[in-house]
């Protein structure tokens, strides 16, 4: 946590400085002006110093950007492990399924008639099957006088068959499943790359080569951004997904790239596009930074576990804590009302 002690303080010189070469140049200016920086040591230990610290956070970034790398590749991999067993599934289920289809159907008695050519005679059996499906017996031609109301409405509604909206929203969901998550948390635009936290987002957009820092003008308020070059049409203009907190947010040009770091005002919600009107993300499929939950206040961290929850939930097809809520109410409903007949109903 030491590193973070000056990240406000920074952030507002980097903020009013517009570039990491002004940067540096005005932290040189400071330790010239008001120390003895480069009177009280020779030239020889003045770049030995200098240079021993650019090393040591050349090595840090360096081993930061491999531990990334791999956790993006650990990730990757589960989530290519999670889809193939999804998929294996679904291939056993259809396995399953016409499996049964192809067995034989039987009779009320229980017995197939064998053809003359000695095969089992099936379409009689599904005749006499359908016949018997329509004809009531006799304790099941009416519904029981005695039947409470909610008893008979549901099991006359139970057997219902699959609506074609019903099929279109699950076929999408499947679909949904299938597109892996976001790298970042962000996506990629024609103009720009960008990846995100809860609380912050990081905007990566490419300048031509040889673009300096004086040649970049870039515009932040709490609801636009406009990023471009001096004299020409800007590369990036438009209105944000929610607004930011401008004091919080700066920029830099880094390796031929503007990186604009922006701190959201919702700490608390997970953004679809960085600009209104630019391809947007599943926010179901973001993947919140676990290590980073001990730094969020206890309210924060019990909405950003339980978003986390209920993301694991729908991936494994089980119901979300609000559902889970739904049917505990349910099931404390039924067992308060034991003289009601709940097995042929169908709840929603």
């Amino acid at each position: 946590m030491a590193d973070e002690r000056f990240d406000g303080m920074f952030l507002s010189i980097a903020q009013q400085s517009q570039g990491i070469e002004p940067l540096l140049d005005n932290l040189f200016s400071f330790l010239r002006r008001k120390t003895d920086f480069f009177v009280g040591a020779t030239p020889q230990m003045i770049e030995e110093t200098v240079m021993g610290v650019i090393q040591k956070h050349s090595e840090l970034a360096a081993k930061e950007k491999l531990a990334k790398e791999k956790k993006l590749a650990k990730e990757k991999e589960e989530k290519l492990k999670k889809q193939r067993a999804l998929e294996k599934k679904k291939e056993e289920e259809a396995a399953a399924k016409l499996q049964a289809e192809k067995k034989p159907k039987v009779e009320e008695d229980g017995v197939l008639e064998l053809s003359e050519d000695g095969t089992f005679d099936t379409a009689a059996a599904d005749a006499a099957a359908a016949v018997a499906a329509k004809v009531p017996s006799a304790p099941d031609a009416a519904p029981d006088a005695a039947a409470s109301p909610m008893e008979v409405g549901t099991a006359q509604g139970a057997d219902f068959p699959e609506t074609e909206e019903e099929r279109e929203r699950k076929l999408r969901e499947e679909e949904e499943d299938k597109i892996p998550a976001p790298i970042g948390n962000g996506g990629t635009t024609d103009r720009y790359v960008w990846t995100q936290q809860l609380a912050d987002l990081s905007v990566n957009i490419p300048m031509p080569p040889g673009t300096k820092t004086k040649m970049i003008d870039v515009k932040i308020t709490n609801n636009k951004l406009t990023v471009g070059i001096k004299g020409q049409p800007p590369i990036v203009d438009g209105e944000f997904y929610n607004r930011v907190i401008v004091d919080d947010s700066f920029w830099t040009l880094e390796d031929g790239e503007v990186v604009v770091s922006l701190q959201k005002d919702n700490k608390m919600e997970w953004w679809k596009c960085v600009i209104k009107g630019d391809p947007e993300i599943n926010t179901q499929k973001v993947q919140p930074e676990n290590s980073k939950l001990s730094d969020l206040d206890g309210e924060t961290r019990q909405t950003v576990e339980k978003m986390m929850y209920d993301q694991r939930q729908k991936q494994m097809g089980k119901p979300t804590s609000e559902e889970e809520q739904k049917q505990n109410m349910l099931k404390k409903f039924m067992d308060a009302h034991p003289e009601m007949d709940f097995s042929k109903a169908k709840f929603n």
